[in-house]
């Protein structure tokens, strides 16, 4: 579902409220372990943790204006959808997740490249989430965006 909203507080008073606890608590798991150097902003729609211009200049390669993007939140119809790049570029990252998901979430985990569907709302891994946002700082991002995707 895309919402018409120009900051991250607009898109919250936006959303059902039904989803607004669970999208209070998964932007604030983020926003207290995201190392420095992520911003967040509005991208593609959705509540995004990029990084600005002001620390990698060069921007996202599909669009040079637009900051590069790291991780979002949005409330889709029919789940909040958890978007991580870093674990779409990072294998070792992304076998880490779905272990550590599978000790902490009954059921099955519902995910795509880089997006987790998280459609039970009182069974959310805030904490797991928290501990993914620490383990990749913005320097570590570039890093990885620039070796798998800037030059292709």
């Amino acid at each position: 579902m895309q919402y018409q909203a120009q900051t991250p507080d607009q898109y919250m008073a936006q959303i059902p409220e039904d989803r607004k606890e669970p999208m209070e608590k998964l932007r604030a798991a983020i926003l207290e372990n995201l190392p420095d150097g992520f911003e967040e902003t509005m991208s593609y729609g959705m509540i995004g943790y990029v990084v600005p211009h002001s620390v990698y200049p060069p921007g996202y390669h599909c669009d040079p204006k637009l900051p590069l993007p790291f991780i979002s939140i949005a409330s889709q119809k029919n789940f909040i959808g958890f978007y991580h790049m870093g674990m779409y570029a990072d294998p070792q990252l992304l076998n880490w997740f779905v272990e550590e998901y599978g000790k902490r979430v009954k059921g099955k985990l519902d995910m795509g490249k880089s997006c987790v569907r998280l459609k039970k709302m009182d069974q959310i891994p805030y904490e797991l989430i928290a501990e993914l946002s620490r383990k990749m700082t913005a320097q570590d991002w570039i890093a990885l965006y620039e070796k798998n995707y800037k030059n292709r």
